[in-house]
C-alpha cells in the first residue's frame, strides 16, 4: 500500500524492503493471493525488467488499465 498512484515497484525491490532480497517469487505468491486488488494495489508491481509481469484480476491489459487510469478514481 506503501506505492503511490502512478509509480510502481518490482517483486524485487518489495523483497529487499521487506529485508530478503531472494523472496521475489514470495512476493509476487503473495501478491495473487491479495483478496483486496483495488484497496492493496498489487497492480503497481512489476517485474525487474520494467514489463508487467502477470495480473490475476483481469489480465495483463486490465493491470495496465488499473495504472493509467487510477487517478481518475479520485475525481
Amino acid at each position: 500500500m506503501s506505492i503511490k498512484k502512478g509509480e510502481t515497484k518490482s517483486y524485487s525491490e518489495i523483497a529487499r524492503a521487506i529485508g530478503n532480497p531472494n523472496a521475489y517469487r514470495a512476493v509476487g505468491t503473495a501478491l495473487r493471493k491479495n483478496p483486496l486488488p483495488l484497496i492493496i494495489p498489487c497492480h503497481r508491481v512489476i517485474k525487474n525488467n520494467g514489463k508487467n509481469g502477470r495480473y490475476s484480476y483481469g489480465g495483463n491489459m486490465h493491470k495496465l488499465f488499473l495504472l493509467k487510469n487510477e487517478h481518475i478514481r479520485d475525481q
